[in-house]
C-alpha cells in the first residue's frame, strides 16, 4: 500500500504509532506522537520530516538497514559481527519490535536499534539523502498474484528514494525464494537506473540467514539474490 506523506499522516494518527498491532487501535491520545521509546527502540521525534543521519547512527559510522527485521536474527548477527558499524531494523508489528528490542538490550548490542515502521515510508519519506551503507530487503512478501503486484514494497518510486539514501558505493541486497519477484526486483532496478549489478556468491562475505531463509532451505527451496551497488561518481 503506498499512503504518500499526507495518507500515512492519516495513518499514524488515527491508527497510533504505539497502538496494538492486532487491534490497530492506539492506547495514548490520537494526538501523542510519538511514546516513549522502549531501550534498543528509535522512535522519532517528529515522522512527518527527514531524518538527520546523526538520529540513526554514531558519528563517521557506517549504517545499514534490515527492512522487515522480523525475530531480529539477522540483525543482531550482524550486529555481534560488526560492532564497528551501526544497524537499524525496520519492523511494523510491535510484539516484534518489542522482542527484538529485549535481544538486542540483553546482549548489550548498542550498535542496534529498531523502528516500528512501515517500510516504504521509511525509504521514501524518512531516511536522509546518502545516509546508508547497505540496505538489506530479505524474504519480502512477494505478493505472488498479478492483481496484487501494485502491492510489493520494491516499485520504481520505492528504487528511487533508495538510490538517493545510500552513499555513494553504498549497496542494496534482495534475496526471495519467489523467482518471479527475483525478475521483478531487477526490472525494476533497470527502469529506475543508477545501479552497478554485482556478484553475490553464498561465500562472499559474512551473511547470516534470516529464519525465513532457513526454513524455505529447509524445504529445498531455491534462494534468489541480487546485490547492487549505487556508483562513487
Amino acid at each position: 500500500m503506498n499512503f504518500g506523506i499526507h495518507g500515512y499522516r492519516t495513518f499514524l494518527i488515527e491508527k497510533g504509532a504505539g497502538g496494538n498491532e492486532n487491534d490497530g487501535v492506539s492506547t495514548q491520545p490520537h494526538n501523542v506522537l510519538p511514546r516513549p521509546a522502549m531501550a534498543g527502540e528509535l522512535v522519532p521525534a517528529d515522522y512527518f520530516r527527514r531524518l538527520e543521519r546523526m538520529e540513526l547512527c554514531h558519528d563517521g559510522r557506517p549504517l545499514e538497514v534490515d527492512l522487515g527485521c522480523g525475530d531480529g536474527a539477522f540483525l543482531l548477527e550482524m550486529a555481534r559481527q560488526f560492532p564497528e558499524r551501526d544497524f537499524l531494523g525496520v519492523e511494523r508489528l510491535l510484539g516484534r519490535v518489542r522482542k527484538v528490542c529485549k535481544k538486542l538490550t540483553r546482549q548489550h548490542l548498542s550498535n542496534g536499534r529498531v523502528l516500528r515502521l512501515e517500510s516504504r515510508y521509511t525509504v521514501e519519506w524518512l531516511l536522509p539523502e546518502a545516509s546508508l551503507a547497505r540496505l538489506h530487503l530479505l524474504c519480502p512478501d512477494p505478493w505472488p498474484k498479478v492483481r496484487h503486484h501494485r502491492r510489493r514494497l520494491v516499485q520504481v518510486e520505492f528504487v528511487e528514494a533508495l538510490r538517493r539514501a545510500l552513499v555513494p558505493g553504498g549497496e542494496f541486497l534482495f534475496m526471495t525464494d519467489h523467482e518471479e519477484y527475483f525478475g521483478w526486483v531487477g526490472d525494476k532496478v533497470a527502469e529506475c537506473g543508477g545501479f552497478e549489478l554485482l556478484e553475490w556468491p553464498e561465500d562472499a562475505f559474512f551473511y547470516p540467514k534470516t529464519d525465513f531463509q532457513r526454513q524455505w532451505e529447509a524445504e529445498g527451496k531455491t534462494m534468489w539474490r541480487l546485490r547492487y551497488r549505487k556508483p562513487l561518481a
